[in-house]
């Protein structure tokens, strides 16, 4: 059985050394070297490896918080990395394949990937505490921004990415709407869009039984005819 593989870790000797490891197994893939949780983030979401060999402490958003910005449905296999034994209790009330200390030992790694398999053969699911988000990363120059929940205002998606509105600014993150819906008390009102209810100043209807909302700061976003039944019961309107 081969697998596909993503490293994630911020510190290149150990992700050079990792797919070294890897690639004498001759049966892992390495698809991705990532350096820290935004990069790690947007590999799973677009190549959706088999499993991820995770550092858990990466600058910024620790390897825990990571998984918690993954939709269920990619989520991989996790083999956590750390040069502290310390996590080693939470790693596995996260329920990961496996839990390995720098330097990894080569006859343990083996050990580790034939737990991969076993894993996938018996089709078993992976019980990882995937907790609610309240701080939101958004890539800048040289810099990933941590947005509050609380502050933004609304979310959407089109063919570029998903946008993070807050009251003045907009931010880009890799962060999918699945993720934001599941995970935040942000609201769906849209296909494309989704509200955080404390952000509402206005609801507008309009005569085809949509319409619009108004939000604190006075941006107008749609909401879908669709969305419009489950958006009252949740404001309780």
């Amino acid at each position: 059985m081969n697998l596909n593989a993503i490293i994630i870790d911020d510190e290149y000797n150990a992700r050079e050394e990792m797919e070294f490891l890897l690639k004498q197994t001759e049966c892992i893939n390495v698809l991705e070297k990532c350096s820290n949780a935004v990069e790690g983030i947007k590999a799973i979401n677009s190549l959706h490896p088999d499993v991820i060999f995770l550092d858990i402490q990466l600058p910024g958003i620790n390897g825990f918080n990571l998984l918690s910005m993954i939709d269920v449905s990619v989520l991989p296999r996790v083999v956590f990395v750390t040069a502290y034994d310390e996590y080693a209790l939470e790693a596995f009330e996260n329920d990961a394949i496996d839990y390995l200390l720098k330097p990894v030992d080569k006859l343990r790694l083996e050990k580790t990937i034939d737990k991969i398999k076993n894993s996938i053969l018996q089709n078993s699911n992976q019980k990882i505490n995937l907790m609610p988000l309240t701080k939101i990363p958004s890539v800048g120059a040289n810099k990933v921004k941590l947005i509050d929940v609380n502050c933004i205002e609304y979310v959407h998606s089109d063919e570029t990415g998903v946008f993070i509105i807050c009251a003045d600014k907009k931010y880009f993150t890799v962060i999918t709407l699945k993720v934001f819906e599941s995970r935040t008390k942000l609201f769906r009102c849209h296909k494309q869009y989704l509200i955080n209810p404390d952000k509402i100043d206005e609801i507008i209807f309009d005569e085809n039984s949509a319409g619009k909302i108004k939000t604190t700061s006075q941006h107008l976003i749609p909401i879908s005819r669709h969305y419009l039944k489950e958006l009252k019961e949740e404001l309780g309107i």
